[in-house]
């Protein structure tokens, strides 16, 4: 399967015009990864980005006194990676390969300059972003209730 297949099948994409994916391919390669890879951590420059092919990726971030805590897992048809769309471009989480995975990596800065020469196409994939942004900190809000939310007291 060639990179632009790939993108006209990835969910993420879906319904986007025809021409603008032969631009965004420019920007695009396939990768595999083995369990354990480590792709990025917190803190790190966000340099890509990632449609998830197959496979399964744990998204974390490191806690004091606990080390990296697991807050999500990214399946096929998910999306890696969105803190390469804001300044300062730096990992708000990490990631880590737990099972063996596939996806589309594209190179962030590429994909910002096409972005910013056609605002159609850069409204579109920052709403689509943003949907991200929004499930992650959603998921990071429950994994932190669960971490350190105080038990509810009978009343009596």
């Amino acid at each position: 399967m060639t990179p632009l297949e790939m993108l006209r099948v990835h969910p993420f994409l879906a319904g986007l015009p025809d021409e603008w994916l032969p631009r965004l391919t420019g920007y695009a390669r396939p990768v595999a990864w083995h369990p354990g890879h480590r792709l990025f951590r917190a803190g790190q420059p966000a340099e890509r980005f990632w449609l998830v092919r197959g496979g399964q990726v744990a998204l974390d971030f490191p806690v004091p006194g606990r080390g990296d805590v697991g807050i999500e897992t990214v399946g096929a048809g998910g999306v890696l990676g969105w803190s390469w769309l804001f300044p300062p471009y730096r990992w708000q989480f990490g990631a880590v390969a737990t099972l063996r995975s596939t996806a589309v990596e594209f190179d962030a800065e590429g994909v910002r300059r096409l972005m910013e020469s056609d605002d159609t196409l850069g409204r579109l994939l920052t709403a689509r972003f943003m949907s991200v942004v929004v499930d992650r900190l959603q998921a990071s809000r429950v994994r932190l209730l669960d971490l350190y939310g105080y038990p509810t007291s009978a009343a009596s």
